[in-house]
């Protein structure tokens, strides 16, 4: 086995990419990067029946945007390819043949009617979870229970058949796991696990531990999911006389209400994507939600996902990419499932969205305006929003920015509006005309003097200032937006929403 790290992450492209195999693909490229070592994509089709169009692409695009990109596999090449299990078909039988040969498989000719009359008649019998294992197999059709002649018949004459695992009675099997410790499993427990169809396709497991041993991956950092699966793999690599990998099995995430898996039906129901980019799926043309088109910074998206299973060990819980590598371990990779936490993940994004300057947040949001603006002035909307906001689109939510409010918040106009108000407005206004220096700093300096001079106190004229600028009864500092918005503009504001609330009053 190769003494450099290689890590691989191997979804099958059935659908989406599930945020939880995010996680499992971010755990193994911080454990390789963290080591030099290399972190590569297998692409795991040997289930022809489950394969979706577009599910790999979705799969590689999914990882791009999160910026934990494979160094090799499919898609970005190596030398230990091909990396799609459908193109690696020829290299299996041979490891199959050596297993039966050495009589750690046999072959089994049983159809599934057949197998499904054992489970009934078990189930009649009050025996739960009938197996095909080493009490069943000797009453079953197989190489181990048919004459020699018989079975080169069947095989002569094309009958389908499986082949399957032998594995031995009442053994334990044992091997340690890097997040559980030891894990001990009885034979008793398991079953003879078909590994090869007459298709010429490997099951899972199979393809698995001979793509793993080929590939000279030296730790196999997966979902909990596949844990019952391990002593099997960890026979296979013992029957193939090969050294077997390190395992680490990762805890589920969980949904956040209840028990039990985080699934697309949590998301749904609770309204949060589960998926880091949207789906379409191309058999019914339904869509569902992804992290990115909601407006999730990937950074944000990924270190949320970390700490849903892993913890540094400090009170730190912002972390880019490079220090998450720095930081990680799989000792700190916690055995029991992790509650995801939709109001945490916006509270990540917010705190990367704090993170950005104004002109980086401007270039972000200026695709998606409908109108011309400059730079600089949408640079200026965004510093004085970002303190306020969850998500980018949030800072565009306040258009008195950019067009003159043409309604004005009752609430505050009930509270605040009194009958000396226009006359204080009036005064204010003529002011502001008399600044040449419309900065925040003066612009402010100039409101304090006037409630000083007037004996007046703030909540006597700001609110006021605000609803007929903005419209609002709340926002950022009225200085800074004024600023912003320029002398003439605020001036003609000023003028126009006194006008106009007189007329009301009227």
């Amino acid at each position: 086995m190769s003494s450099k790290v290689r890590v691989r992450f191997a979804p099958s492209p059935t659908g989406p990419l599930h945020m939880g195999g995010v996680r499992t693909a971010l755990y193994n490229y911080l454990f390789a990067k963290k080591h030099q070592g290399d972190f590569i994509l297998r692409v795991e089709d040997t289930d022809q029946t489950r394969f979706v169009p577009g599910a790999e692409d979705y799969i590689i695009e999914s990882l791009k945007w999160c910026g934990i990109e494979p160094n090799e596999g499919q898609g970005y090449g190596g030398d230990f390819g091909p990396y799609k299990q459908s193109e690696r078909k020829h290299l299996y039988r041979q490891y199959v043949d050596q297993l039966i040969e050495s009589g750690h498989a046999y072959y089994a000719f049983d159809t599934a009617e057949e197998l499904n009359e054992q489970r009934e008649l078990a189930k009649s019998q009050g025996k739960a979870g009938w197996q095909y294992n080493s009490i069943t197999r000797q009453y079953l059709k197989n190489s181990l229970s048919l004459s020699a002649d018989e079975i080169k018949q069947k095989l002569d004459e094309g009958e389908p058949y499986v082949i399957r695992i032998k594995l031995p009675r009442n053994e334990e099997v044992r091997f340690y796991d890097e997040i559980r410790g030891w894990v001990v499993v009885n034979t008793a427990n398991m079953d003879d696990k078909v590994l090869y169809k007459s298709d010429g396709m490997p099951t899972y497991h199979m393809a698995n531990i001979v793509d793993d041993h080929l590939m000279e991956i030296t730790h196999v950092i997966r979902g909990e999911e596949w844990l019952p699966s391990a002593p099997l793999h960890i026979l296979l690599y013992q029957y193939l006389g090969w050294e077997a990998p390190k395992l680490a099995h990762l805890p589920l995430i969980l949904k956040p209400d209840g028990n039990g898996k985080l699934s697309k039906r949590d998301g749904d129901r609770l309204g949060f994507p589960v998926f880091p980019l949207e789906w379409k799926d191309p058999k019914t043309g339904d869509i569902s939600s992804g992290y990115r088109e909601k407006g999730y910074f990937p950074e944000a998206f990924v270190n949320m996902l970390a700490f849903l299973g892993w913890n540094p060990g400090t009170p730190q819980e912002i972390f880019s990419l490079d220090g998450l590598v720095e930081a990680f371990s799989l000792e700190r990779v916690g055995k029991s499932g992790s509650k995801f936490d939709p109001e945490k993940t916006k509270w990540y994004n917010q705190q990367y969205l704090r993170e950005k300057s104004g002109e980086e947040l401007a270039q972000l949001l200026k695709p998606s305006l409908s109108f011309d603006v400059s730079d600089e002035f949408l640079a200026g909307v965004c510093e004085l929003m970002k303190e306020r906001a969850l998500f980018i689109q949030e800072m565009l939510e306040d258009d008195y920015f950019f067009e003159a409010p043409q309604a004005y918040d009752e609430k505050t106009i009930k509270k605040k509006w009194k009958d000396q108000t226009p006359e204080i407005i009036t005064e204010l206004t003529s002011r502001y005309e008399q600044l040449e220096d419309f900065s925040a700093k003066k612009i402010e300096e100039t409101f304090k003097s006037f409630l000083a001079e007037k004996e007046l106190g703030m909540g006597a004229v700001l609110p006021n200032f605000r609803v007929l600028v903005t419209g609002k009864g709340m926002g950022p500092s009225m200085f800074q937006i004024s600023e912003l918005l320029g002398k003439e503009e605020v001036i003609n504001r000023l003028k126009t929403g006194l006008e106009r609330l007189e007329k009301q009053k009227a």
